[in-house]
């Protein structure tokens, strides 16, 4: 069983589209991401610095374009199949989850890139009107780290599983949380603008439910999971239809803007599901990680550049469950894409 996962805002990198855009049509999707995003993505893509994509206006329609990039170079060598037809199960990390939506068929590609620029413009706002922060608190006990970030007056923004949580709140108390961390614990600012999936965040959420509910949108095609437990939509209270509907995910994409991450209850429900192999999207390297250290036994893959895709098709080919994995073309036949 083959899951693909998409990776959050921090995983972003300095010229990082410059190889994705040498694959044929990549340059054509990727125009049409802009428009969707009023942002030119291709010069951010591979000449903007550090400094300017690490802006959240940029940073997550840029990584959300580049997800998507990367899933239809993978599927475009394996036959011509959508990524829901080969993804058994698909979830994302905070904005991964846009990426996700559309690796499901909930939100067409332009329109995932699209939605998701109004959410960082509206969460850019939200963060300078507060100076707030987050950070990585990496170790320790986690009933004891959890205790302590409560005790400093700060959110669990992010429980990740494997021994992290990001802590996110004021910024005197992120430095009293440095400066007394718990038992075995590291604290670790992280170069963010601000207190995502937080309350300091509700300014965004106010501006940016209209525009959710009012997007078109699929029932998902294939299981997606949902940051706020973890589980799939098929599976939520009045859940309609086996996989869920598109307005569900809609409204949990909205509210997701104020509510912590729960990456550990979606490996939780990865590891239930049976999970053999699982597939992360460009910019990827980070929820591979947090895999290999909470999912024994499940074969991994992260696509960083285009010279991981032949590596990536061998892992559909083995793990997933549906007609892609006998129907692809062999490697053999597939045209040099890196």
């Amino acid at each position: 069983m083959l899951a693909i996962v998409c990776p959050g805002q921090g995983s972003q990198s300095p010229g990082m589209l410059g190889p994705w855009l040498e694959l044929d049509g990549a340059a054509a999707r990727l125009d049409g991401f802009s428009r969707a995003a009023g942002l030119d993505l291709a010069a951010h893509g591979t000449t903007s610095d550090a400094d300017t994509i690490r802006d959240t206006a940029v940073a997550q329609p840029l990584i959300v374009s580049t997800s998507l990039l990367a899933v239809h170079a993978v599927v475009d060598g394996l036959g011509g199949h959508t990524p829901a037809e080969i993804a058994d199960v698909t979830a994302g990390h905070s904005v991964g989850e846009f990426a996700a939506a559309a690796v499901a068929g909930v939100l067409d590609d332009a329109d995932a890139v699209g939605l998701v620029a109004q959410r960082a413009t509206a969460m850019a706002r939200a963060a300078a009107a507060t100076p707030t922060g987050m950070s990585a608190v990496v170790g320790g006990d986690p009933a004891e780290v959890l205790a302590a970030i409560a005790a400093a007056g700060l959110t669990p923004a992010n429980v990740n599983g494997g021994g992290q949580v990001v802590a996110a709140g004021d910024l005197d108390a992120l430095a009293a949380l440095a400066a007394n961390p718990p038992a075995k614990a590291r604290v670790i600012p992280l170069q963010v603008a601000g207190a995502f999936h937080t309350e300091f965040m509700r300014p965004a959420l106010d501006a940016f439910a209209p525009a959710a509910a009012a997007q078109a949108a699929h029932d998902p095609r294939t299981v997606l999971l949902s940051n706020a437990d973890g589980r799939a939509y098929g599976d939520l209270p009045g859940a309609t239809g086996p996989r869920g509907s598109g307005t569900e995910v809609l409204a949990r994409l909205a509210q997701q803007i104020v509510a912590p991450v729960r990456w550990d209850l979606c490996q939780e429900t990865l590891v239930g599901l049976g999970v053999t192999g699982l597939l992360e999207l460009a910019p990827g390297g980070v929820l591979t990680g947090l895999a290999r250290r909470t999912l024994p036994g499940v074969e991994t893959v992260a696509v960083k550049s285009p010279a991981d895709l032949d590596a990536a098709r061998e892992l559909v080919r083995r793990h997933t469950s549906s007609p892609a994995s006998s129907a692809a073309e062999s490697p053999s036949t597939q045209e040099n894409a890196s």
